[in-house]
């Protein structure tokens, strides 16, 4: 039973930091690639950033310079540091394990989701 499991969320101000934490049990977690998406109230969930198994990494043209995704094989956990952060960053983020090495291979399985809410 694959289980992704997100931390790290809350309410933080405008230019204001978070990290976020995936914790993967129940898989092979070094040979997948991973994925976070965000979903905002009223909108459809889009992608953030990816990597690969690898650590080939992947970003939203709205986070790029400003969030950055990593993973450490040994704690089977995936990060994404979010720095320089803005209200339109406000939604539920998902983590989400690819079935392949690659993100370019469907995902699988998804984690519970965290609240990050960007308020003054």
């Amino acid at each position: 039973q694959v289980q992704l499991v997100e931390s790290g969320g809350g309410l933080v101000q405008p230019g204001g930091s978070l990290r976020l934490s995936c914790e993967a049990s129940g898989s092979i977690f070094s040979i997948n690639a991973m994925g976070w998406y965000r979903q905002a109230p009223g909108k459809q969930r889009e992608l953030v950033a990816r990597i690969s198994s690898g650590g080939v990494t992947s970003y939203a043209d709205s986070v790029k310079g400003r969030f950055t995704i990593s993973r450490d094989n040994a704690k089977n956990t995936v990060y994404l540091q979010m720095n320089s952060l803005k209200p339109e960053d406000t939604a539920v983020y998902y983590c989400t394990k690819y079935r392949g090495g690659t993100y370019y291979s469907p995902f699988d399985y998804w984690g519970q989701g965290t609240q990050v809410t960007v308020s003054s």
